[in-house]
């Protein structure tokens, strides 16, 4: 199937075409056309599946098919709430390319800068505007948002919402915009709180479920180097030198391991930069551009920053660190892989790690192939001992020309809600290091 046969109008069609885009993904293909009838939805799907077209474009034609297209003093019309400021920025640019012959206006609203330029966005007229909740609200209290014409509502990330505290501020805005409504919920995962918010917001919904998280991990080929703490350094240095890794995303668990990481880099004439919490607004967003646009090689990120970070063809993923979340894994890996690309994730997992690593394998359901060939293996009692080792597929890796199969030392990690077979829950409360 080609976007021409999901009945858009010709501007749409024009964009897409100048986007280079040809086919739509499952979750645009399946959604598409429930969202254009009207209908609310709820969308099982993670980030790296398409699912911001999949709102994106039925919203902005019905739009233009209902004649909400004003020409003065525009109103609000659709609202896009996400959790993290990358991602709103992200599904701007979005509206932006999809949109660009279809003479609407948008904004994006987030914190951590200045609210001026966006206050006077606001006051020239939007027709969608994509927020954060924080600044959201915020701006709703001082006036210089109204949202009593909305017409399309989209929670975007839902249980991302939950686990970054935000699920208040939800429930206030979805308290404050009209009843009648089409509702679009978005969310990688349904733990029994978001679903009972999507059954408390939407009316009839259809479901769309694509990629659960899972099984991102069988569309990126994946590795682990067992190596001992104080070698991580040098191990990254040793794959860095292989110029099949023209940029990789490089995860730790701490701002301060990242910062770490990036002087590490520099000093040894690899480009690098730091995202995280610690870093302004503005030093994110040049980091990130610098990034996708090659002037740097390396982009070392916390898990809290990364969220919602779409990197076209990115090829590497290393977590320096292994997560001490297993889903926050998936996640990880997932931003590269993106829309079905072929991507590769390497690990490094010291002694203190393998805890996290074992979990991590129980819930992607298969054994992570290890590198032995490399120049600081794990040493003495440290080391893998032989029914570990059995475990895994071993093998030498020389190259990474291959195809997939298929504050400071803060953990920026939110506490996940773990749930077993009969549906309840206890929430595990990540302590910081």
């Amino acid at each position: 199937m080609s976007f021409e046969n999901l009945g858009l109008i010709e501007p749409i069609q024009k964009a897409l075409k100048a986007e280079g885009y040809i086919t739509p993904t499952p979750i645009q293909e399946k959604a598409i056309p429930i969202v254009l009838q009207g209908r609310d939805l709820i969308g099982c799907a993670q980030t790296g599946t398409g699912k911001t077209a999949a709102f994106a474009i039925p919203i902005i034609q019905q739009l233009v098919q209902n004649r909400m297209v004003e020409s003065g003093n525009r109103r609000i019309k659709a609202l896009i709430v996400t959790p993290t400021r990358e991602l709103a920025i992200q599904i701007g640019e979005s509206f932006e390319a999809y949109g660009k012959n279809a003479g609407l206006r948008h904004t994006v609203v987030f914190g951590g800068v200045a609210q001026r330029p966006q206050t006077a966005a606001l006051q020239r007229g939007v027709d969608i505007l994509i927020a954060t909740p924080g600044r959201l609200l915020d701006l709703v209290n001082q006036g210089f948002i109204h949202l009593n014409t909305i017409k399309f509502f989209v929670l975007d990330e839902a249980d991302r919402m939950l686990d970054m505290g935000f699920i208040h501020d939800v429930k206030r805005i979805i308290a404050i915009i009209p009843k009648q409504r089409q509702t679009l919920f978005f969310s990688a995962t349904m733990p029994p709180e978001i679903t009972k918010l999507a059954s408390t917001i939407l009316t009839d919904p259809a479901r769309v479920e694509v990629t659960p998280a899972a099984s991102t991990a069988d569309i990126i080929d994946q590795s682990v180097y067992f190596v001992d703490k104080e070698n991580k350094n040098g191990l990254l240095l040793y794959l860095l030198r292989d110029n099949v890794i023209e940029t990789a995303l490089v995860f730790t668990r701490t701002k301060h391991g990242a910062d770490k990481v990036v002087r590490l880099l520099n000093k040894n004439g690899v480009l690098a930069e730091a995202i995280h919490g610690n870093k302004s607004q503005n030093a994110r967003q040049s980091a990130l551009e610098k990034f996708k646009t090659h002037k740097i090689r390396v982009l070392a990120a916390t898990d809290i920053a990364a969220r919602g970070i779409d990197i076209d063809e990115l090829s590497h993923v290393i977590n320096f660190e292994m997560p001490n979340v297993p889903e926050t894994y998936v996640h990880r890996i997932g931003r590269t892989g993106r829309a079905g690309h072929e991507g590769i994730a390497l690990s490094f997992c010291d002694a203190e790690e393998r805890a996290f690593l074992k979990d991590i394998e129980k819930l992607i359901s298969k054994s992570i192939p290890v590198v032995k060939d490399h120049p600081y293996p794990m040493t003495g009692a440290s080391a893998p001992d032989s029914r570990q080792a059995a475990r895994h597929q071993q093998f030498p890796r020389k190259s990474f020309r291959h195809s997939t199969s298929g504050s400071s030392e803060r953990q920026e990690q939110p506490g996940r809600k773990h749930f077993n077979s009969n549906g309840s829950g206890t929430t595990t409360r990540r302590r910081y290091s």
